[in-house]
């Protein structure tokens, strides 16, 4: 990036932010703190407001704008991407507002640009899938996060036949499992709590502002969240063809993988193998698992336990 298009990024990164450091602004353009005292002032005297306060930060003045934004191909082609992610991904309350965005986006695009995009869509999809039945809107709970308001919700936990009412302080949104999750201080159990969005049946912000907790990060959150105290390591082999199956849904940490002539080996690691039994059941005599024994057997006693469900006959509707 030459200097022009990082002042501009600079100028655009500033007005986007209430205040901004300059070791912020040096990592997010990947150069050095000096450098971004001498683009400040060049932007400064080109007759950009901005205020710097120190052990604070920059920040512009209110009220000052930049000229009309131009979009490139590049940037509007990412959004559409974005778009189709949307529309797959997350849910109605967000899709709208996408939708129009995108249209004002596409407005101020040359021709050129419009009919370069329109193509684009006409050759870009995502396969369907079926979408929870129940959802809890993402952008209510966007807003609660972003103003720091608390949230009534009823939830329903995993096994349970009825919802039960939560008053939840956000402190973020996460995306794993084919799943949003809703992660919050719970204040009956006095806790962090991860919430499913598509079993919160019933969602409304509180007039309510929490205070945040300074001790919360949501990436450490998740990074040790229900981690098992004991991790076992195991080594599987499967064929070629299986591998990438593997590869692509392991619900556990793949440590290493080998390739000898007609198998590939992993060595793989997790706290609790019962979680994963039905997982590897699912690809019948295609997993071998090598060591340790005590897998071996575990996963021998439930393969004859559910070969014996379901060969005893059905007794009653």
């Amino acid at each position: 990036m030459n200097r022009i298009d990082r002042l501009v990024a600079i100028l655009i990164h500033l007005q986007g932010r209430r205040v901004t450091r300059a070791e912020d602004i040096a990592d997010e353009f990947a150069t050095s703190i000096r450098t971004v005292y001498r683009d400040i002032a060049a932007l400064a005297e080109a007759g950009v407001p901005i205020v710097g306060e120190a052990g604070v930060g920059y920040s512009i003045v209110r009220g000052y704008h930049l000229p009309p934004v131009h979009f490139t191909t590049e940037e509007a082609t990412a959004l559409i991407t974005a778009n189709l992610l949307i529309d797959r991904f997350a849910d109605k309350s967000l899709m709208s507002p996408m939708g129009s965005a995108l249209a004002k986006i596409r407005a101020v695009l040359p021709p050129d640009h419009q009919d370069h995009i329109a193509r684009l869509e006409s050759r870009m999809s995502l396969p369907t899938s079926p979408r929870p039945t129940r959802s809890a809107s993402l952008f209510l709970i966007q807003k609660a996060l972003a103003e720091r308001t608390v949230l009534r919700i009823s939830y329903r936990g995993a096994g349970k036949a009825e919802s039960f009412p939560r008053e939840v302080e956000p402190m973020g949104l996460t995306y794993y499992g084919d799943r949003w999750h809703l992660i919050g201080w719970c204040r009956m159990r006095q806790d962090y709590r991860d919430f499913r969005t598509d079993r919160i049946h019933e969602l409304a912000a509180v007039a309510e502002r929490f205070e945040p907790r300074t001790n919360f990060n949501l990436d450490e959150f998740l990074a040790g969240y229900d981690r098992p105290r004991a991790m076992v390591k195991a080594t599987i082999r499967v064929d070629p063809v299986t591998a990438e199956r593997v590869r692509k849904e392991a619900p556990f940490k793949i440590i290493k993988e080998e390739r000898t002539e007609n198998h590939v080996v992993f060595l793989i690691e997790s706290g609790n193998w019962d979680w994963y039994m039905g997982w590897f059941l699912s690809f019948g005599s295609r997993v071998s698992v090598v060591e340790p024994e005590t897998f071996r057997m575990r996963l021998f006693e439930v393969a004859q336990a559910t070969a014996s469900h379901h060969s005893a006959p059905v007794v009653g509707t």
